[in-house]
């Protein structure tokens, strides 16, 4: 599909391609795929994100962009946004003309401040190179048809936020989201997101902003909109825990469950990975209770499988509700945990506070828990880590004394132990192919199977068909 050569830009993208969307599904890892998507569409989202897509795996395996992408064409999800994470402007630029055709911008995730994102180099771990990133974002404004969008996290400081808000406006991009939390501010530190961060960037830019963080339920959004003038509203866990969030709604859980689950039988293929951990967010409240049905659903083999576990725990809450109201009510929540209702993490520790005081003066960004010490009594590590440490006993916590991850040479993911090229499988394995090699370290043997092939082909290596012949081919004495 050919588009004009004049792209709408800025407000006027917003307003016309996006039709003004307010309410938006944020892009998630293996979380906001179509089946998902248009479920969130149904309850008032308004603009929806692929998820995080990797630019170079794009590039370079047909599988994976039909598998992310081009199977999931439907025209009922639209508007829609298509996120890659990218270190390099030529191969993000790629990534982005094959896609450019099945949706209404791209976007540059410069906020995911994963482990998996600082390995490769990618996401909120770029927020330092300015270079680079205007050469990016100058790269891909100037040579597709689609507008460019970026996804950025805070600095601590409002005055360096704003800077690089507008440094990536100058490049080009054409709406910016603003996610109200630091590199830092993630897992058990996540703490909550910073609006006077997202107020002064909406100030002082001249394209669309959205916020993000914060969001829990409509009220949020709202009041969010009235204390930043962003022109929408981006929601992630909010959206997965309730995907009814935009409409105002906190409908039973089962409801949801019931109607993803006909949206993915309509709309295959769905990767059961992503529909199991659609039904465990969904239900994360009751399977707290439940313990047992939630070994039920880890171990379902297929859609009826969950299927099948969500209907036992929707007769069982249904059975609960019969009772008396105080035997549903001690869980602590808003709601029963049978209602549609967001996850809310323990606050992190104030470092200030010590035996329940609270220090004079609190800090605003919260800190990162110290480091477990191998040494320390099981009761100090996490139920997971408590698991792995009855398992191995020598195991150890401590991240300074983990072993660092050397990077693959071509792609920047952790390369192979044992790789005789110095990279990861991908990597190796494309190699290994193209020069006819062998990498025993990832189990490659292309240049063993090639000579096998060839010995057989020429009568078990005996030159000129001639069984008395002794004149071995040369090939099979070449250095593995």
């Amino acid at each position: 599909m050919l588009r004009s050569m004049a792209k709408p830009r800025g407000f006027e993208f917003w307003r016309s391609t996006l039709k003004g969307a307010r309410y938006v599904v944020a892009p998630m890892v293996e979380q906001s795929e179509l089946a998902w998507r248009l479920l969130s569409r149904r309850h008032g989202a308004e603009l929806c994100y692929t998820p995080m897509l990797h630019a170079q795996v794009f590039v370079r395996d047909a599988n994976y962009r039909r598998e992310n992408l081009y199977n999931e064409v439907n025209q009922e999800d639209r508007p829609l946004i298509t996120q890659f994470c990218a270190n390099d402007p030529e191969v993000f630029i790629q990534a982005a003309l094959l896609t450019q055709d099945y949706c209404d911008a791209i976007d540059l995730n410069l906020g995911c401040p994963q482990m998996i994102a600082k390995r490769g180099h990618y996401g909120v771990f770029l927020q330092d190179e300015w270079d680079l990133l205007e050469k990016m974002i100058k790269l891909a404004d100037e040579k597709l048809s689609v507008p460019i969008t970026c996804k950025i996290r805070v600095f601590p400081e409002i005055e360096k936020t704003v800077k690089y808000a507008k440094m990536l406006e100058k490049a080009g991009c054409q709406l910016l989201t603003v996610h109200g939390r630091t590199k830092d501010q993630k897992g058990a530190s996540t703490g909550i997101a910073s609006w006077k961060h997202i107020k002064a960037v909406r100030e002082a830019v001249n394209i669309p902003v959205f916020a993000n963080g914060n969001i829990q339920h409509l009220s949020d959004v709202q009041r969010c909109m009235e204390e930043t003038g962003v022109q929408g509203v981006m929601s992630a866990e909010g959206n997965l825990h309730n995907p009814a969030l935009f409409e105002g709604r906190s409908p039973p859980v089962w409801e949801m469950a019931e109607e993803y689950l006909g949206v993915v039988e309509k709309h295959p293929p769905c990767s059961l990975s992503y529909v199991r951990a659609h039904i465990f967010r969904l239900w994360h409240h009751t399977l707290q209770i439940h313990q047992d049905l939630r070994e039920e659903l880890a171990k379902a083999k297929n859609v009826a499988g969950i299927a099948e576990v969500n209907r036992q725990l929707k007769q069982r809450c249904q059975e609960e509700m019969a009772k008396d109201e105080s035997e549903w009510t001690r869980t602590g929540l808003p709601f029963p945990h049978w209602i549609c209702q967001p996850y809310v993490r323990p606050p992190p520790k104030d470092p200030n506070t010590e035996n329940g005081q609270r220090a004079s003066e609190t800090k605003a960004v919260s800190v990162k828990r110290a480091l477990e010490d191998s040494d320390a009594p099981n009761d100090s590590l996490s139920k997971n880590k408590q698991e792995k440490k009855a398992r191995n006993p020598h195991k150890n916590f401590c991240p300074e004394l983990k072993p660092k991850y050397i990077k693959c040479e071509q792609c920047g993911n952790p390369k192979g132990n044992k790789c005789v090229f110095n990279l990861c499988r991908g990597c190796c394995k494309r190699k290994a192919f193209k020069e006819v090699a062998d990498c025993p370290g990832h189990g490659l043997r292309f240049k063993t199977k090639a000579l096998k092939q060839s010995n057989s082909d020429t009568g078990g290596g005996l030159t000129n068909g001639n069984p008395n012949s002794q004149t071995v081919s040369t090939a099979a004495h070449d250095p593995l």
